[in-house]
């Protein structure tokens, strides 16, 4: 079908307030109420207090843990997870400082690896009383394929096993007559390195679950890099501030360097699409204090590269400071509630209702404008039903899309397995199935066919038809909007660029098409800054947004949030096709094509079901008393 001819700049009649739909003035005059949480948010900006120093200064020896991490390494340089040696050599390690070992089984699946059976290993110094608070250090001993994982995490391995030392019950040596005044947890992971799934299990555990009082995990420790405490959880929510601002006073102490905590927009980031690959994300997800002390990134180092056992003075540096965090914790475990998110700025914290308050005010401008233009749409008599009907086959395409995802991962074409994590260094996080992929799209083309004659111009659209077919997608961004603040209100962060940009899309119906394409574009900032997140932080480049779907495959990323995105992109759609001038508003039924043979099936076969109901109820009608 031939494209609708095109109208000059001039030639549209610009009839009273269709002319500037969007009430500029009424848009800035609702910016005035982003002040007041914008004050408050300033109000709330606090500072947390760290627990005070401990008494007994730290006698963790780097020398000791540099030897037991080689040890590992040369032993079982492959430690895959399930992998029995690693294992049993903990467990000896633990034995000889007398601890009685314990071991919780996990059975998971795991993508690449399929179903694999997990042991978490811990030994347990007991408080002085039965049913103390629990302070959980622990470390993953497993390791991704393709190296030796001496830095990670024999290193955090070893420093766990060497923080255990003082607390022995017995042949621990000098400094080995520590008694803890909490319960104190060693505890060795499996599973870690592929989205800590032994630590997810260890959080769930029915006796100790409750007692948590706050965990430290050790992952990489042993590296040069800066000192890193990483916060993020499975859900937005924080560790308690007091336990971050002790953790970083004790590393200042001890290293001399301040370490690092994650600049604020990615804290932001982090709120708005959890994701950790590290261990304390199931601690923090289930209100428990935890956080990972680490000199790696976001991502933990390649295997190739991580073949070198890391250096004794290091690991000293690094130790002597996770010895001091767990005497600090010992001593005077006072952290509170860990349930309410922040943002750290330094030693400076920004309470996270404040931010959401924030967030949601910066949505009300839009509110109230694209309620306005309803308005003016309603007074001039402008039909709307013909827009949102096409903005509902379009959201039907999508969701149908979604839903043969889900077809194709239920007959095994991505990767499957627990809801956790997958890791970045596994072949399925890297290899695109593409013969799946290729038949996906071709399904989804074939699909598209269907609704694609209702939505093809059939004429130059009229001012109204376009203006109703922007309110039509504004609207429903609208709406979508406010599902979002139910979800999570830090995800506003990736939806707002495009509510405040695409709004003015109705005022450039006139101007010239790279006008509207780059204010499309620009609205794809927030969606682009969490693809950016993951291809910069997590090293994944170009295999990002297959990463992406692979954890909604395997049901980390949960299935309303993919229907809110879906949405999201229909209403997309819609913009599109009104920017580059080939929306048509949604046929009456006198316009429309005659139905294909599979519509006719499927018609005829909808009314055979109704007139048999028909017959039926007539039956029984006919029935006596």
């Amino acid at each position: 079908m031939a494209a609708p001819p095109r109208r000059g700049r001039g030639t549209r009649a610009r009839r009273g307030s269709l002319a500037r739909p969007v009430n500029a003035r009424m848009y800035r005059g609702t910016w005035l109420l982003v002040g007041l949480p914008l004050l408050v948010a300033a109000f709330s900006v606090g500072r947390a207090e760290p627990l005070p120093a401990p008494g007994v200064p730290p006698t963790f020896d780097g020398t000791a843990a540099a030897a037991l991490a080689e040890d590992l390494v040369g032993k079982y340089p492959e430690r895959p997870p399930g992998a029995v040696g690693p294992a049993q050599w903990v467990a000896e390690k633990f034995a000889l400082y007398g601890f009685r070992v314990r071991r919780d089984t996990v059975e998971a699946d795991i993508p690449g690896r399929g179903h694999v059976k997990l042991t978490n290993l811990f030994a347990v110094a007991p408080g002085p009383t039965a049913g103390s608070p629990i302070i959980v250090v622990t470390a993953h001993r497993d390791a991704s394929s393709g190296g030796r994982g001496a830095n990670d995490n024999a290193s955090g391995t070893a420093a766990l096993i060497e923080l255990a030392r003082p607390y022995a019950r017995s042949g621990g040596g000098p400094g080995s007559t520590l008694a803890p005044a909490q319960t104190v947890v060693f505890l060795s992971t499996d599973g870690g390195a592929f989205g800590g799934i032994g630590a997810a299990a260890f959080a769930d555990h029915p006796v100790y679950r409750d007692r948590i009082a706050a965990v430290v995990n050790l992952d990489t420790v042993g590296g040069p890099g800066r000192p890193r405490l990483v916060l993020a959880g499975d859900e937005p929510r924080s560790p308690a501030a007091s336990l971050v601002q002790t953790a970083a006073d004790r590393i200042l102490n001890v290293t001399g360097e301040e370490p690092h905590r994650g600049a604020a927009l990615w804290q932001l980031v982090d709120f708005a699409f959890p994701f950790s690959l590290y261990e304390q994300a199931p601690f923090v997800a289930r209100g428990m204090p935890a956080v990972t002390l680490t000199t790696a990134g976001d991502r933990p180092p390649d295997p190739l590269t991580d073949v070198k056992i890391p250096s004794s003075a290091r690991l000293e540096e690094v130790g002597r400071s996770a010895q001091s965090i767990l005497s600090s914790l010992d001593e005077g475990l006072q952290l509170g509630s860990s349930s309410w998110p922040y943002l750290y700025f330094g030693p400076r914290i920004v309470a996270g209702w404040a931010v959401e308050l924030v967030l949601i005010a910066m949505l009300v401008p839009f509110l109230a404008a694209a309620v306005d233009v309803f308005a003016r749409l309603r007074r001039r008599q402008i039909p709307l039903a013909p827009a949102l009907r096409s903005y509902r086959s379009r959201l039907a395409f999508w969701l149908f899309v979604g839903v043969l995802f889900a077809v194709f991962g239920f007959f095994g074409a991505w990767p499957d397995g627990t809801p956790r994590p997958i890791s970045p260094d596994s072949p399925p996080a890297h290899d695109w199935p593409i013969v799946a992929l290729g038949a996906l799209a071709t399904l989804s083309a074939l699909a598209w066919l269907l609704p694609r004659e209702r939505l093809l111009p059939r004429r130059a659209p009229s001012e109204e038809d376009e203006l109703a077919g922007y309110t039509a997608a504004l609207l429903a961004l609208a709406v979508l909007s406010v599902v979002v603040v139910a979800l999570n209100p830090f995800s506003l962060l990736f939806v707002l660029p495009s509510l405040h940009v695409w709004l003015w899309l109705p005022q450039l119906r006139d101007r010239r098409a790279w006008a509207r394409i780059s204010l499309l574009v620009a609205g794809l900032a927030g969606p682009a800054l969490l693809v950016l997140s993951f291809a910069t932080r997590l090293d994944l480049g170009l295999d990002t947004p297959w990463y992406l779907a692979t954890l909604v495959s395997v049901g980390y990323v949960e299935p309303l949030p993919v229907v809110v995105a879906l949405a999201w992109t229909a209403a997309t759609a819609q913009l599109a096709v009104l920017a580059v001038r080939r929306y048509g508003p949604y046929p009456a039924a006198a316009q429309r094509p005659p139905r294909g043979p599979i519509r006719e099936v499927v018609r005829h076969g909808a009314l055979a079901v109704r007139a048999r109901r028909r017959r039926d109820d007539g039956d029984i009608r006919a029935l006596p008393g």
